[in-house]
């Protein structure tokens, strides 16, 4: 995760942003209107205005049932108490900030295999049905962009053996790294030119 995080910092930094105005490893937090502050895995500050802030998450095998639910639950209120705080005047005055998040699963034979869904009430959403773990984060990734949530999600699967060498899959054309990065240097350029 962290090569991720070093690759989207160096990013912002080559298009044009100082330095300085990256924060990666402190200085973290961001005021919340749910909660006092909230901390980010990378955020961009510059002219006291919030430019970028990234949200980097993973999950590993062996419990993936409650720990989908609990990322997801996470995911959303982060977004939910960015964006109410920015309406509120917390530290922007105009310009949205970039949104970002980015998720990295284990991928193994239980990420992979399908997963029973309970209905005692209600019919739940038909593309869940059947569907893996790493089917449910590429559907919650692709739907935290189409509400809007955020401005730009990958998703990324590695394997346990080969993960440390920097090899993975990007199960879903419009959650990948490439596309991720084309959107964060959009943002940055807007800010620097």
């Amino acid at each position: 995760m962290d090569g991720f995080i070093d690759l989207f910092s160096q990013t912002i930094i080559e298009t044009g942003i100082d330095e300085q105005f990256v924060f990666q490893k402190k200085a973290l937090e961001l005021p919340g209107y749910f909660r006092p502050t909230k901390e980010w895995d990378l955020l961009v500050i510059q002219d006291d205005q919030l430019i970028v802030a990234i949200e980097a998450k993973s999950q590993a095998a062996p419990s993936f049932g409650n720990n989908f639910n609990n990322r997801t639950e996470e995911a959303m209120g982060s977004a939910l108490d960015l964006w109410t705080a920015f309406r509120q005047g917390a530290f922007n005055a105009g310009s949205p900030p970039f949104l970002g998040y980015f998720f990295m699963l284990e991928d193994c034979e239980a990420s992979q295999r399908p997963v029973r869904v309970r209905e005692p009430h209600f019919k739940v959403f038909p593309e869940f049905v059947g569907a893996s773990y790493a089917k449910r984060y590429e559907l919650f990734c692709q739907k935290l962009m189409l509400e809007r949530h955020y401005s730009v999600s990958a998703l990324v699967t590695s394997r346990r053996d080969t993960g440390q060498e920097g090899v993975y899959r990007e199960p879903a054309t419009d959650l990948t790294v490439s596309s991720f990065l084309r959107a964060l240097v959009a943002q940055v350029l807007a800010h620097v030119t």
